[in-house]
């Protein structure tokens, strides 16, 4: 008999975890917020509803072996209201500290996480003293409910936030002058068994990450232990059960924690086929505590890039002239709905060096933005 899983969240995410559910014989539960969403389109047993609905909620975690998500923003008293009756992993009291940023904050300071300077502010005058303290520009964060870029603003000056500080307090942070940013993506199952994938180079685009390199290139072996480390502390400090990935940047051969995620993420898309366990399929593992998988990088270098945004009116306009031209490139299309700058699908291309793997994903995604041209 398969065990039933709940997973909250109609996104690609919740899309990609389903033919490694299938694989495992697990009976997965979607909570989508309409039938029209990216997981909606491909599995039969979902329920249309929000996570902000507690009877909603109650209803897809009826019987189910465990209840996971593919986004953070569930509300914490629905989470406390469902308390003993479902089995919720990552549990609440670490979640909590994926969709409060000044609650990761302080955490990682108790635990000694090396990361930017920071303070949680309650006025302009706060933020004007500490923006004069490190430096001008600074960074401004929503503590809560943001992502992809948003509720995220660099700021010269302390009057460029008072919109947000009027609706509360507002976490400021030093602009740190890196050298590249960093992820560390692991899995962490409730009896504690870890398992890392290799540190991958991302890169952004407007906020939004566009691309990644796996493994990072030209790292030191040394910051790799290193980073993988502080990725390992804080999966154990704070009860990390699942993926979890820790966005870092790197600087004069340190690094520094910026934000967490505990669930499958954009960094992680390559090990779809560039890895011997998937991201998707290690996040199902880890969270019915069944071992986890093999996370050997495979030969080669591995290149994922997004598809941000699309010319024509539907993504797949371009499907086959790219499986045609690039026919190395994985093709990842999500079903959305197309809109300028949303993450629409996804190309991974291995090579035997980052420059071809590049040249070709970029190809492959920029046939599909332009429709096929």
């Amino acid at each position: 008999m398969s065990e039933k899983i709940a997973v909250i969240g109609g996104g690609q995410l919740a899309r990609m975890m389903v033919a490694p559910a299938v694989a495992l014989n697990l009976d997965m539960h979607v909570l989508v917020e309409d039938d029209h969403s990216s997981a909606a389109q491909v599995t039969p047993k979902r329920l249309v509803g929000s996570p902000k609905d507690l009877a909603a909620m109650q209803k897809i975690a009826q019987d189910c072996a465990v209840m996971t998500f593919e986004h953070e923003h569930i509300p914490a008293h629905v989470l406390e209201a469902l308390g003993e009756k479902v089995d919720i992993h990552p549990s609440p009291q670490a979640l909590i500290h994926a969709q409060d940023k000044a609650v990761m904050r302080r955490r990682l300071n108790q635990i000694q996480a090396p990361q930017p300077r920071w303070k949680l502010a309650h006025s302009l005058q706060q933020v004007e003293e500490f923006g004069n303290d490190v430096g001008w520009p600074i960074i401004a964060k929503t503590p809560t409910g943001g992502y992809d870029g948003k509720g995220v603003q660099v700021v010269s000056a302390a009057s460029e936030v008072a919109p947000w500080i009027e609706q509360g307090p507002v976490l400021v942070e030093e602009k740190v002058d890196f050298d590249r940013e960093l992820a560390v993506l692991l899995a962490r199952s409730p009896g504690g068994e870890v398992a890392h994938w290799p540190v991958v180079e991302t890169k952004q685009e407007n906020g939004v990450c566009s691309q990644v390199l796996a493994p990072a290139p030209n790292l030191a072996p040394a910051l790799s232990e290193r980073a993988q480390e502080v990725g390992t502390m804080i999966a154990n400090a704070l009860g990390v059960t699942g993926v979890l990935a820790v966005e870092m940047f790197e600087r004069d051969g340190h690094i520094l924690v910026n934000e967490l995620a505990m669930r499958p993420h954009n960094c992680g898309h390559w090990t779809i086929e560039g890895a011997v366990t998937s991201q998707f399929e290690q996040h199902l593992r880890a969270v019915l505590d069944l071992p986890l998988g093999d996370t050997t990088a495979r030969a080669g270098c591995w290149v994922m890039q997004n598809l941000l945004g699309c010319d024509a009116p539907e993504a797949t306009a371009g499907r086959r002239a790219a499986l045609t031209r690039v026919p190395q490139a994985h093709v990842h299309l999500y079903g959305k709905e197309v809109r300028p700058g949303r993450k629409l699908g996804h190309v991974t291309v291995g090579a035997k060096d980052f420059e071809t793997a590049i040249d070709l994903a970029q190809e492959a995604t920029g046939i599909l933005k332009r429709g096929g041209r």
